[in-house]
C-alpha cells in the first residue's frame, strides 16, 4: 500500500529520531512510503492539526504521488481524522491506530489476538460517526485489520457488548495464568521478566539465556505473545524466565489496559531484566518511557537490572557496574555475540539471592 506519511514537529528536540521510528513503523504494518511530508507547529491546528495550507499541500503531494494512505504520526481527534480524510479523500491513520494495525498483524496466540481486539474496538468506540462512510469503496489494508469495517457500523451498544465479551474471556485467561503462576510460586522458582523498548533485542537475548526460538527480527514489535522458559542458573537454581511485549513512547492507554493479562507477568516477577538498545542515540529517553509504563502497571518497585544489549554495535565492552551501595545495576551484554552472558547469569543469582532474602525477612517479620 503506497502511502504518504504526515509527520509534525512541535518543538520535539529528537524530531529527527521519532520521525524515523514512525517510518519503521509504517513499514512494519507494510507500508510502502512514497513520500514524506513535513510541518513545523506551535501548537495542533484544532481542524486539520497541521493547518489548512499544509494540509492543501498534501493532498497535491498524495495526488501526485498516487498514494492510497496518508498516515498521520500524531495522535488525532475524530474530527481531525474525519475532516483531512475528506480533503484527501484517502483514508487517514494516526500513530494510535498504526500501531494497533501492527499489534493486529503480530498477535499469534488466542489471548494475543482477543487482547488487540478490544483495544482496537475500544479505540474505535470514540470514533462512531460514521466518519469512513466517503471511504466505503475501500477495503483492507492498513489500519483496517482486527476487527474491520462492518464493525465501524456498529453503534455503541453492539461495540459495548463486544467489549464486555472479550473482557470476560480475558478475565478467564487471567485466572489461568494467576493458577500457572502458583504453580510456580510453589516450586520455588525464581521469577525473571524481561522488559524494555521494542527492538532493544528482548526476544534474541531470551533466546541467548534460555536457548529457544522465540521469534526475534530487526522490526518493532517483531514479538507480542509472551513466551516463558524454565532455566538452571548456577547459584539460584530453577529459574523463569519471561519475554513479554516491548514498549514504545506514547504507547496507546487502551493497549495497556488490554494487554494488562500479559503484563502481570511482569507485576508478579521477582526480577526485572530492562533491555536496553546501548547503541541508539535514544536509549536515556527508551529508559524512561519503559519506567514510565512499568510505573502504570505497577511494576516500579520491583528489583531491576539494565542490561545494555548490543554492546558489539555500540563499541563496548563486556562488564558489570555497581550501585554505591555495591548492588548490581548495570550488565554490558551482546545477544548475537553471547558475549557477557555469563556475567548476567552471576547478576541474576546474586541479585536473586538478595531478593530471596529480603522475602524471607518479609515473612517472618509477618509472623511474628
Amino acid at each position: 500500500m503506497r502511502a504518504l506519511i504526515i509527520s509534525v514537529d512541535l518543538g520535539d528536540p529528537d524530531f529527527t529520531a521519532h520521525a524515523e521510528e514512525f517510518a519503521m513503523l509504517a513499514k512494519g504494518a507494510g507500508a510502502e512510503i512514497v513520500g514524506t511530508l513535513t510541518a513545523r507547529r506551535d501548537r495542533p491546528d484544532a481542524k486539520f492539526f497541521i493547518g489548512s495550507g499544509k494540509a492543501d499541500e498534501g493532498v497535491a503531494m498524495a495526488q501526485a504521488l498516487l498514494a492510497d494512505i496518508v498516515l498521520f504520526d500524531q495522535p488525532l481527534s475524530p474530527a481531525q481524522q474525519r475532516n483531512l480524510e475528506r480533503a484527501f479523500n484517502l483514508r487517514v491513520v494516526d500513530r494510535v491506530a498504526l500501531i494497533l494495525d501492527i499489534f493486529a498483524l503480530r498477535a499469534k496466540s488466542h489471548e494475543g489476538k482477543l487482547q488487540v481486539e478490544l483495544a482496537q474496538l475500544q479505540h474505535l468506540a470514540t470514533r462512531l460517526t460514521r466518519m469512513w462512510s466517503h471511504l466505503e469503496r475501500q477495503r483492507g489494508g492498513i489500519g483496517m485489520r482486527g476487527p474491520g469495517e462492518s464493525q465501524l457500523e456498529m453503534d455503541r451498544r453492539m461495540i459495548g457488548a463486544k467489549v464486555k465479551t472479550l473482557r470476560e474471556r480475558l478475565d478467564k485467561v487471567e485466572r489461568q495464568r494467576v493458577t500457572q503462576r502458583r504453580a510456580r510460586a510453589r516450586g520455588g522458582a525464581l521469577s525473571v521478566s524481561l522488559v524494555g523498548y521494542t527492538n532493544a533485542g528482548k526476544s534474541t537475548l531470551f533466546n541467548a539465556l534460555t536457548r529457544a526460538d522465540a521469534y526475534a527480527a530487526d522490526q518493532l514489535f517483531a514479538t507480542l505473545d509472551t513466551t516463558t522458559r524454565r532455566i538452571w542458573v548456577e547459584g539460584a537454581g530453577s529459574v523463569v524466565v519471561s519475554d513479554t511485549v516491548g514498549f514504545i513512547r506514547d504507547l496507546p492507554h487502551g493497549l495497556i489496559a488490554a494487554f494488562r493479562a500479559t503484563l502481570e507477568e511482569t507485576v508478579h516477577a521477582d526480577l526485572l531484566l530492562h533491555v536496553v538498545d546501548a547503541a541508539s542515540p535514544q536509549r536515556d529517553e527508551q529508559i524512561f518511557e519503559v519506567n514510565k509504563v512499568l510505573a502504570e502497571i505497577g511494576a516500579a518497585a520491583i528489583p531491576t537490572i539494565l542490561v545494555y544489549n548490543k554492546i558489539d554495535l555500540a563499541g563496548l565492552e563486556p562488564r558489570v557496574e555497581r550501585d554505591a551501595h555495591g548492588t548490581i545495576a548495570r550488565v554490558f551484554v551482546s545477544a548475537t555475540e553471547r558475549a557477557g552472558l555469563d556475567a548476567l547469569r552471576g547478576a541474576i543469582a546474586e541479585t536473586g539471592q538478595i531478593v530471596g532474602n529480603n522475602a524471607a525477612n518479609y515473612q517472618t517479620l509477618q509472623s511474628e
